[in-house]
């Protein structure tokens, strides 16, 4: 399928990885852990394992609860030996990401061009509110979506269904922007359009099939759709 902008009245955006960098969390760890990126590495792969596997086995607990658990598990892997309140420091750190330079002009620049603009995500409400904050980009947003909200994780359909429904749109009349390959097919299967913003320059994992639009950064996509 290929991109139909004049189909698209709402636009949803991911979160981590979408529009703050969870690489940067390697700098929390790096005052407690000696090599700091396989450690990082870990504990993001593990989290969003974690997120999977409790879809299947209805074992659903916040965002947050699954972070902690995922980086405890990460550095005891490395055999890396902190107390709790320095693990909670650690973890900490996914209240103040690194906001990606494109985000909030790029949002602005969509509102203005006449579409309402959302958060759909995994993050619990505490972390997304922190995380909008810190992005400064309540005044753009409609509103924030949860996983929460269905205690269902991506890219199982039903979240993004909820979406549609809290939006008050047809599914079909969203795109979802996101620089999660998964998260990507997770809302086109569902039956909105998925856009793909390459953050990182990587390679598409097409296990699935292909994004309907690839992106670099918000500009590409406000491009795409005219405004």
């Amino acid at each position: 399928m290929s991109f139909d902008p004049d189909q698209v009245t709402t636009i949803t955006f991911d979160s981590y990885s979408t529009i703050v960098d969870v690489d940067a969390a390697v700098r929390a760890l790096a005052n407690h852990v000696d090599d700091p990126e396989p450690v990082s590495s870990l504990w993001r792969l593990r989290s969003l394992e974690y997120t999977l596997v409790a879809n299947y086995l209805d074992a659903y607990q916040p965002f947050y609860e699954m972070n902690r658990d995922a980086l405890q598990y990460a550095l005891d892997v490395f055999d890396v030996d902190v107390d709790e309140d320095e693990r909670d420091e650690i973890l900490a750190v996914y209240h103040e990401l690194e906001v990606f330079d494109d985000v909030r002009d790029g949002i602005k620049r969509l509102r203005e061009g006449g579409y309402d603009c959302y958060v759909v995500s995994n993050g619990d409400p505490d972390m997304l509110s922190s995380m909008i904050d810190h992005a400064d980009i309540d005044d753009l947003l409609a509103d924030t979506i949860s996983a929460d909200e269905v205690e269902t994780f991506k890219p199982a359909a039903e979240l993004y269904r909820h979406a549609a429904a809290r939006t008050g749109t047809p599914i079909d009349e969203i795109v979802h922007v996101t620089a999660g390959w998964y998260d990507v097919m997770g809302a086109k299967h569902a039956g909105m359009q998925g856009a793909w913003v390459d953050r990182k320059g990587r390679p598409w994992e097409a296990v699935a099939g292909e994004p309907d639009l690839t992106v670099d950064s918000f500009y590409d996509l406000a491009d795409a759709l005219g405004v």
